[in-house]
């Protein structure tokens, strides 16, 4: 996720900023290893976003589509080779021609942090949008009379042959577990779980950064400082897939799918990524009967092991 036009940089001495035509060709697409994982592409979340749900996103940075808005786009993060996933608010204006030049560059575009009707989000999806960001947090609710872009998850106008894939945080926080029940049983092959977590993962209470910003963690939930607003999450993904089977009494595989397969679909990558398939790249982990993790594997080979799986 890049949340602002401008991208911190840790250094001895002090922090520098970056702008995304800097930082981006600096992440290439890579395959994984002993070092670590490997990286799929890069999701851009912002700044072509509603000011109205921007969230965490600093509201100085927000912009819209200028006319040449595809050149508009490329001046904004440059180079867009190491780009996988692209978060846009479809109701802005030139947004679906924006839509239809990322899509035929293979870049999967994501409908989030947005105010778009359900009609809206429906020519969206028609021009090539595949993915929605962290459904029901930010974004229009649910109303009977136009469900926004919560109602693209049983929308008939979705073209033939085409699936679309929505983001759940299954933090415990973010989503209630009904919520995540009615997305569930709505559209099951769709649903990715996402952690939307923020470089203060694993750092414990207290205050972090977020880009230019502070955040304050408290338990499970992470706050812009001085606010209520949240702005990402703390929780891994196993986490996430232990409270989303309990709140939706989903087989064990269904949930794992949606931590592995459907992400991959998504991507394209079914064939390499999500799956245990002969030719599949060996990137799984082991877990015990509770879903916690024992061990990682990255391309076949063993890179992290839990304490007591070493016993």
């Amino acid at each position: 996720m890049v949340p602002s036009l401008q991208v911190q940089l840790l250094a001895p001495s002090g922090a520098l900023t970056a702008g995304s035509p800097q930082v981006l060709p600096q992440i290439p697409v890579k395959r994984g290893g002993p070092q670590g994982a490997g990286v799929l592409g890069v999701h851009l979340e912002g700044p072509f976003i509603s000011q109205q749900k921007r969230g965490a996103h600093p509201e100085a940075h927000l912009r819209s589509f200028a006319a040449d808005a595809f050149c508009d786009v490329l001046a904004t993060y440059g180079p867009l080779d190491n780009v996988s996933v692209l978060t846009l608010a479809p109701e802005l204006e030139h947004s679906q021609e924006v839509i239809r030049a990322l899509t035929a560059r293979g870049i999967r575009v994501s409908l989030g942090h947005s105010v778009a009707d359900l009609r809206t989000a429906e020519a969206a999806v028609q021009s090539g949008a595949t993915f929605i960001t962290h459904l029901f947090n930010a974004m229009l609710p649910f109303h009977h009379r136009d469900p926004g872009i919560v109602g693209l998850l049983t929308s008939d106008q979705v073209p033939p042959g085409r699936r679309i894939f929505y983001g759940m945080i299954a933090d415990g926080i973010h989503t209630n577990p009904a919520a995540l029940r009615i997305a569930h049983r709505a559209h099951p092959q769709g649903l990715v779980l996402v952690t939307d977590a923020v470089p203060a993962l694993g750092l414990g209470n207290g205050r972090h950064t977020l880009g230019q910003q502070v955040v304050e963690v408290e338990g499970l939930s992470a706050y812009v400082a001085g606010t209520r607003t949240l702005c990402g999450s703390i929780a891994p993904m196993d986490v996430c897939v232990r409270n989303f089977l309990q709140a939706t009494g989903c087989s064990v595989e269904s949930a794992l799918e949606a931590a592995s397969l459907h992400p991959a679909q998504l991507l394209g990558l079914e064939k390499q990524k999500g799956t245990l398939d002969f030719g599949a790249d060996a990137d799984f982990v082991v877990l015990d009967d509770t879903l916690h993790v024992q061990a990682t594997y990255i391309s076949g080979e063993l890179v992290w092991q839990a304490e007591a799986a070493r016993e």
